[in-house]
């Protein structure tokens, strides 16, 4: 990828940083403690440190422009609980850390234009501050306050479902596919897929409040006002659409929809392999799997180790992209992974036949 490319995005990650940021200030800058998520001006801070550790000191061998950034920032490090009451700079002092950190980069990408070292963690520093950018939007959501963007995600059309043969398909990245793939897509290696049935589209809000009239519990956000049923998107409630996908379900309740449906949910390779076929629509929510997060045949961990390992055994896979995602991280090897009972995420589902 051309140098200027990658200080362009770089730069476009960092603008949305800042305007999604915007929501966070004053008490909203620490914010209530919760498991879901971290303090904002934490999170900012961390993602100066991140890509300041890994494109300018070197993983952590020269020390950082900011005293103490290790002990403040370093997530493998702090431990979740602990980020509220540490002693953390200002915000204003904060802002000054990430656009030093953002310029010393782009000073540096300019300085090496054949550094495929530097690229390759210029490049995880934006896809990072990418995701990053995307939890600040859920936290707006659990939180309740407003949102910098446009909350509407995309309607697709209702065209079934789609048949994929059985086969023998390759699962994850092929190797030189992309300038850059995270270490649990690699490498593409074959899986045998019995014939299915999977929908064109995830589930509808109308199918959900289906499910729901019959007697099932409600996802969160949800309430029913005068035999009308409202979603809280943010900092203001709305009647629901029946024909946008179904958001902030979790993975529990995805699967008891299926049991009510009648329909399963599809394991990462089915989901994988069918978002070739023509018909097939994502990109409106994250949708849940039904496999659990875990290596890849021959996985080896990436330079930065804490990104996949930790995490196999715990989580599910979730596959596609949200509205919110920006588009440079959409891809079909992509992987996505939470725990099971994380519904704050703009996350959604669609189904297979049994």
């Amino acid at each position: 990828m051309l140098t200027e490319d990658l200080a362009a995005d770089l730069v476009d990650a960092r603008e949305k940083t800042v305007r999604v940021a915007s929501a966070f200030r004053d008490a909203r800058l620490l914010g209530p403690k919760l498991k879901i998520v971290n303090p904002p001006l934490w999170e900012l801070g961390h993602l100066a440190w991140f890509q300041e550790h890994w494109c300018l000191r070197d993983a952590g061998a020269k020390a950082s422009i900011l005293p103490d950034a290790d002990r403040l920032y370093d997530s493998s490090a702090v431990a979740h609980d602990t980020r509220w009451d540490l002693p953390l700079p200002t915000l204003a002092a904060t802002q000054r850390y990430l656009a030093n950190v953002l310029e010393l980069t782009l000073e540096r990408l300019e300085e090496r234009p054949d550094d495929e070292s530097l690229a390759y963690f210029v490049r995880l520093a934006t896809f990072h501050e990418d995701m990053h950018a995307e939890a600040f939007h859920y936290t707006c959501q659990t939180h309740g306050y407003e949102s910098a963007v446009n909350a509407e995600a995309p309607v697709f059309p209702r065209t079934g479902d789609i048949e994929v043969r059985g086969d023998r398909y390759l699962l994850g990245a092929v190797q030189g596919s992309e300038p850059f793939v995270f270490d649990n897509e690699k490498w593409a290696h074959h899986v045998e897929l019995k014939a299915f049935r999977i929908a064109s589209a995830p589930v509808t809000t109308g199918e959900y409040v289906a499910y729901v009239e019959a007697g099932n519990p409600a996802p969160r956000y949800w309430k029913k006002v005068d035999g009308t049923w409202q979603e809280r998107r943010f900092d203001g409630w709305r009647t629901l659409r029946p024909e946008e996908p179904v958001r902030h379900v979790d993975w529990n309740e995805a699967q008891s929809y299926c049991r009510w449906a009648g329909r399963r949910l599809p394991s990462e390779a089915e989901w994988e392999i069918a978002s070739a076929r023509r018909g097939f629509e994502y990109g409106a929510v994250w949708e849940w799997t039904s496999t659990t997060f875990g290596p890849y045949p021959g996985f080896a961990a990436d330079p930065y180790k804490d990104y996949s390992q930790p995490w196999f055994g715990t989580h599910k896979v979730l596959r596609g992209a949200s509205f919110t995602t920006p588009r440079r991280l959409v891809r079909r090897t992509f992987r996505n992974f939470y725990t099971p009972d994380r519904g704050d995420v703009f996350c959604g589902f669609r189904t297979c036949s049994l």
